[in-house]
């Protein structure tokens, strides 16, 4: 006996109800994340829910090559970031776009002009000697304290505990009762080290030699010297600022030139809290640093910061460091200032030239941020204010109406199209343009708060174009279905001859409109990312929806006699399709050598 010629495989039925199944766990999932994570709705981008989006485009410094690379606009974005956080800006996007330029994205309520001002400007990076440091929260006025001591203690005293209260004492306690008076250690340690009041003041005496001769007041002028004007109004302002309000840590500092003291904010050595700093004028500033690296050091294995000096930097800091190493703490600190932060605060042990080494409870990324700071001083980059577009709450939300009646017009058609065309199998395409959108909701609301993704206008035609590429995978797999009816085929062998066929037709397609997406995405800056995004995404989910909903779901619907039957409304009526009668094989005359009979003969 001949053995049987080889012929296509039939492709197996599967399992439709696991992959059903599957789809159905993954909605569950997707929508249940979406209402754990307080999101419901997609996030809007600034052309939809209003906002200010500028545009900032990096150029090199003369004579600089090559000085636009990822790693310095990386930095870039970290410190805008950190500018536009600083305003109060909840939901603010930093990015870059391409290989030079910035995209900013402020939401609606917030002053376009600072906006501007904040992220248009280079950083400022600035080393300052520490006058003095202590807790964020305000200083206790200490003259309403004492006061409540008295008023607490307020009795009846007799000359014995009297006689221990001397002038020295009483000199003390009225100078502590002014918080911005010299005679207070902070006052002292700021009039010293800024040198603002030429006259000594009784602590200088008392080095001096000059003691206190302990005779009673003789009525003449109290010769005690007043504090600088300047220097009493920076006590002032140090003793009530709170470095736990954010609007006072922006505000501290603001507009005081570099040749100038100031106060500032940083953050704790443990980083939990906010300390408060008075800070000298600057010695030296950001373009001093040549170089800065995190690395281990090797006898410790701790995290340090390494900074390297150019030959100018290096002369400064070797000058500054001698001074602050023969001082005793906190005045032997010199603090990092970015943008009128306190990003770090070392101490100085040695006089430091063209190295130094930071270290400390530094972690890894801690490290690097810290490296990336002190880098970003040196970045020979300045920022040019490429474009800025403003859009109004009222205007974004006529474009979201506008782009939702589009959609809503492109999915009816789609529908009406699928009904006409092909009746009952227009439940299964729609049910599938169901799931898809559903996932394709859910993802996007999900990805607002995970790594920021808005949805623009752009994104929103994408989304629509995605209508019609969904849909044509449908006509694919319907067409090659009905294909193999015409042939004469019944329905659920049909359903899978058809299926291998269709689906590598299905991935060829979407492949050519992911590869576009992508280059798309690469390739363009700004709002069109957002297109290239949104097609990207939902051609990935139209493979997704097509390989476990559609197929399997058909696969169910060809078990039913509706569809099994041919029914005129089912899609596949032989009279519409035109359907071959089955090829039926010639009987053979037993023990006959002739040829076939026909069966009309016979």
């Amino acid at each position: 006996m001949a053995a049987p010629k080889k012929g296509r495989r039939q492709s197996a039925p599967g399992k439709p109800g696991r992959a059903l199944a599957f789809i159905l766990i993954a909605l569950v999932a997707l929508t249940g994340g979406m209402f754990l994570s307080g999101h419901t709705t997609p996030r809007l981008g600034i052309d939809l829910a209003g906002g200010t989006s500028i545009t900032l485009e990096a150029k090199n410094e003369p004579g600089q090559k090559n000085a636009i690379n990822p790693t310095n606009m990386n930095t870039a974005v970290d410190i805008i970031n950190n500018r536009v956080n600083g305003l109060g800006v909840s939901e603010a996007e930093v990015q870059t776009q391409g290989d030079r330029n910035i995209i900013v994205n402020i939401p609606k309520g917030t002053n376009e002009k600072q906006a501007r001002e904040q992220v248009g400007t280079t950083a400022q990076l600035y080393f300052r000697p520490v006058i003095t440091q202590a807790a964020g929260a305000p200083t206790p006025d200490p003259s309403a304290t004492d006061k409540e001591k008295d008023k607490a203690t307020d009795k009846p005293t007799d000359k014995a505990t009297d006689k221990p209260t001397d002038k020295a004492t009483d000199k003390a306690t009225d100078g502590a009762d002014k918080p911005n008076s010299s005679a207070t250690p902070q006052g002292r340690a700021l009039t010293d080290a800024l040198k603002a009041d030429p006259t000594p003041s009784a602590s200088d005496k008392a080095k001096d030699g000059k003691k206190d001769d302990g005779k009673k007041d003789d009525g003449k002028k109290d010769e005690t010297p007043k504090p600088d004007p300047a220097t009493a109004k920076l006590q002032e302002q140090f003793t009530k600022l709170d470095c736990t309000d954010k609007k006072q840590r922006v505000e501290a500092g603001r507009g005081i030139k570099p040749s100038e003291p100031t106060i500032a904010c940083g953050k704790s050595a443990d980083g939990k809290s906010w300390d408060k700093f008075i800070l000298a004028p600057a010695e030296v500033n950001g373009k001093d640093v040549d170089e800065a690296q995190a690395t281990i050091n090797q006898q410790t294995g701790a995290w340090v910061v390494n900074m390297e000096f150019t030959k100018g930097g290096a002369d400064k800091f070797s000058k500054v460091t001698s001074k602050l190493s023969q001082q005793q703490p906190p005045q032997n600190q010199f603090a990092i200032v970015l943008d009128g932060d306190v990003v770090s605060a070392p101490s100085v042990n040695t006089t430091l030239s063209k190295n130094a080494e930071i270290s400390g409870s530094f972690n890894q990324q801690s490290a690097k941020d810290l490296a990336n700071v002190l880098s970003y001083g040196a970045l020979p980059l300045t920022f040019h204010e490429q474009s800025v577009t403003t859009v109004s709450p009222a205007l974004g939300g006529e474009q979201l109406h506008a782009g939702l009646i589009a959609g809503a017009i492109g999915l009816a058609l789609v529908i009406i199209y699928l009904v006409v065309y092909y009746r009952g199998l227009s439940l299964i395409a729609i049910a599938s343009l169901l799931v898809s959108a559903a996932l394709t909701y859910t993802i996007m609301t999900l990805l607002g708060p995970t790594i920021k993704f808005a949805l623009n206008l752009p994104a929103v035609c994408g989304a629509i174009v995605a209508i019609g590429i969904t849909a044509d995978s449908f006509i694919v797999f319907f067409e090659r279905v009905r294909d193999e009816v015409r042939e004469g085929r019944s329905l659920r062998p049909a359903v899978e001859r058809g299926w291998p066929r269709a689906r590598r037709t299905i991935l060829v397609s979407d492949f050519v409109s992911f590869l576009a997406a992508a280059v798309l995405f690469v390739v363009t800056v700004g709002k069109v990312q957002g297109f290239a995004f949104t097609l990207g995404l939902t051609t990935l989910l139209d493979v997704v929806v097509v390989f476990f909903f559609t197929k399997p779901l058909m696969t169910l619907m060809a078990r039913k006699k509706f569809f099994a039957s041919g029914h005129k409304w089912s899609g596949f009526d032989p009279k519409r399709l035109g359907v071959k009668p089955p090829i039926r094989r010639a009987r053979r005359v037993p023990g006959s050598s002739a040829g076939p009979v026909d069966p009309k003969e016979a």
